[in-house]
């Protein structure tokens, strides 16, 4: 089993910036892509950004330029930096990872959610 923890969510202003994690711990060989999604109320879940085992990045046309996404392979974690906030990233982010585990069996996983909130 895998556990992913979330951390980083909050209240900001417009403007503002806010830094996500996401931390991966139990059965793991690797780690292949992770990536950060999205759901607003109301509104389907998105992918906001997701990144390779590589490192190579992939955005939503509306974070690009203002969030950035990494990883610590060592830590098996991964970061969502946002800058710039806008009143409509206002939403519950969620972390998606998929791992290989000790049996070489490949699950993705979801962490439980963090809030953000963009006030005006």
């Amino acid at each position: 089993q895998v556990q992913l923890v979330e951390s980083g969510g909050g209240l900001v202003q417009v403007g503002g910036s806010l830094r996500l994690s996401c931390a991966a711990s139990g059965s793991i060989f690797s780690i292949n892509s992770m990536g950060w999604y999205r759901q607003a109320p109301g509104k389907q879940r998105e992918l906001v950004a997701g990144i390779t085992s590589g490192g190579s990045t992939d955005y939503a046309d509306s974070v690009k330029g203002r969030f950035t996404i990494s990883r610590d392979n060592a830590q098996n974690t991964m970061y969502l930096e946002m800058n710039s906030l806008k009143s409509e990233d206002t939403a519950v982010y969620y972390c998606n990872v998929e791992v290989m585990n000790w049996s070489r069996y490949r699950i993705t996983y979801w962490g439980q959610g963090t809030q953000v909130t963009v006030s005006s």
